[in-house]
């Protein structure tokens, strides 16, 4: 399992979190909505220190990782981050 983030994610995350060198970028599974593989949960993603971390891509020194504990809303799947171009909101596509 990878975490693939666009040149314009990465653009995002500077400029709409102010993400910066050595930040953490947590992706997880939370309560509420819904994803292709479950019901019920979505993806949420915060600016928070790891734990245990399962997964980790580092671009431009900003981690960005899933811990342990949310491996299993992923399904063994790639999480992909781009930008829509029709919101300037992030997008999460999933990749076997």
């Amino acid at each position: 399992m990878e975490i693939k983030l666009s040149k314009e994610a990465i653009g995002w995350f500077k400029q709409e979190m102010e993400a910066e060198s050595g930040d953490y970028i947590r992706f997880y599974a939370r309560y509420g909505g819904s994803s292709p593989f479950h019901e019920g949960f979505s993806l949420g993603m915060n600016r928070e220190q790891p734990h245990e971390i399962a997964v980790e891509t580092v671009v431009d020194s900003i981690h960005f990782y899933i811990e342990k504990a949310d491996e299993w809303f992923f399904n063994e799947h790639h999480l992909i981050v781009n930008v829509d171009t029709n919101t300037d909101e992030l997008s999460y596509t999933y990749e076997k």
